[in-house]
């Protein structure tokens, strides 16, 4: 295929045709969770969007060419906090987190990341950087603590698109007597007694949370490489800071190409947050809903859009996948999907108008031809859709309906009974009891067909 992907980037704010550095060697690097809680539906979108770029970079430029790496922050001032509120030691909370967020991520139906770097296990390289910073004079101490000097970094505030006085004034900076400037920000720190600690030039102490970003893509993609991506919410300052701090250890004039970020989720049109107390964690949802519902629904809004999660919008995406599943058939080898289908997604992945032609090329595959069901499974699978077969599908909504196969059978024949003695309300009666354990029955000649809805 030799249509161009194009991409929004948030460094000019506009629509951009992709071009990488190497086309033999695409680097894409997504900021991964901070473990210290269990992910909510908000870290699910990312996780998702960028699942599906990769996805499109290796349909473009072949599996070999593209290398994605997405971290696990495992040191963090969050991170300390919360273990002490859960009274578990920081490792058994990282790694309790870390395995949940995997399971989340086999639940999404995700691929894995080429590379997933822990921070705690490149903490050396951290400190390589900070002296680089030290040395060009980008960074300093004072009482054990080193900063960043923002002032000294002509572009800071470029992808934010604002300047320096109104990044200040509009967010939440650490305030502290030993900074030269409010937003200066921290590349390390003392540690307090019986936190997480590493030997430094500088004294016991750990990393600032900007800087293991910056450290983590140098090592796997090099001082310049393509692809940036996150929620909108690490604009600022988090991505920033990333690149002030970058493009001065590197002495370059380009950290990341391309920065791609994704919208909101809402809750039902409010803000999630703990004090709304309607913060939707991923493994709430496993034995509720299956996780191809959940996939559908992440990219039913274009990824630059704010998406409201409700219970409507999960409902069609089950109904949605359920009709879906009327043409699912086994496939040995990945049909080609014919570029006309595809192009939405190299449209700066357009989710939207790539479920529309899904829903085009289910009308096509619904005239039996096998090889036009085969591309619309392959066309489904391509975006991590109808990835289960179809008794999985249908083993799993059995569960959820709390009756089973033979229960399902005696109700047909109950109903069966009471329409041949004429006595139609009872029937309906059934029929009521069976469309609300989410099982739906057809009358088709002098046969009773079910499935779950």
């Amino acid at each position: 295929m030799n249509k161009d992907i194009f991409l929004t980037n948030s460094l000019g704010n506009k629509k951009d045709k992709f071009i990488p550095i190497d086309p033999k060697k695409i680097g894409m690097y997504v900021c991964g969770p901070t473990v210290y809680d269990n992910p909510h539906i908000g870290n699910a979108r990312p996780l998702v969007i960028f699942d599906i770029l990769f996805k499109v970079l290796k349909c473009k430029y072949g599996k070999n060419s593209v290398t994605y790496v997405r971290n696990i922050t495992d040191i963090d001032d969050k991170i300390i906090i919360s273990s002490k509120e859960k009274k578990i030691s920081i490792d058994d909370l990282t790694n309790e987190i870390t395995n949940i967020f995997h399971k989340d991520c086999e639940y999404l139906n995700c691929e894995n990341p080429t590379h997933e770097p822990k921070a705690t296990e490149n903490i050396d390289l951290m400190i390589e950087m900070i002296n680089k910073l030290i040395e060009n004079k980008f960074a300093y101490e004072k009482n054990n603590h080193i900063y960043f000097e923002v002032s000294k970094f002509k572009d800071y505030g470029k992808l934010s698109n604002k300047k320096l006085d109104d990044l200040i004034a509009g967010a939440r900076v650490e305030i502290s007597k030993n900074k030269k400037n409010p937003a200066d920000f921290v590349l390390w720190k003392p540690s307090e007694e019986n936190e997480p600690s590493w030997e430094s030039p500088w004294g016991k102490g750990r990393p600032g949370w900007h800087l293991e970003c910056s450290v983590m893509s140098k090592k796997f993609l090099g001082d310049k490489f393509d692809i940036h991506g996150g929620g909108r919410d690490l604009i600022f300052p988090h991505h920033e800071n990333e690149i002030a701090q970058s493009r001065c250890a590197n002495e370059n004039e380009v950290f990341a190409n391309y920065w791609v970020h994704n919208g909101f989720i809402t809750i039902s049109s409010e803000k999630m947050s703990k004090s709304q107390g309607n913060i939707l964690k991923i493994d709430s949802l496993r034995n509720k809903v299956n996780g191809q519902v959940l996939r559908l629904a992440l990219v039913s809004t274009h990824y630059k859009q704010p998406l409201d999660w409700n219970d409507k919008l999960l409902s069609e995406c089950e109904k949605t996948i359920n009709k879906w599943y009327e043409s699912y058939t086994d496939i040995e080898k990945q049909s080609l999907i014919p570029d006309e289908y595809l192009a939405p997604l190299y449209d700066d992945l357009n989710t939207p108008g790539y479920i529309a032609n899904l829903h085009k090329l289910f009308e096509k595959s619904q005239k039996g031809n096998l090889k036009d069901k085969e591309i619309f499974v392959s066309a489904c699978n391509f975006i991590g859709l109808l990835s289960e077969n179809k008794n999985d599908w249908h083993n799993f909504k059995q569960s959820l309906s709390k009756i089973t196969e033979d229960e399902i059978k005696q109700k047909i024949n109950e109903r069966n009974l009471a329409r041949k003695n004429k006595d139609y309300k009872e029937a309906d009666k059934i029929r009521n009891e069976l469309l609300d354990k989410g099982v739906l029955i057809e009358d088709k000649d002098d046969t009773t067909i079910w499935k779950f809805k």
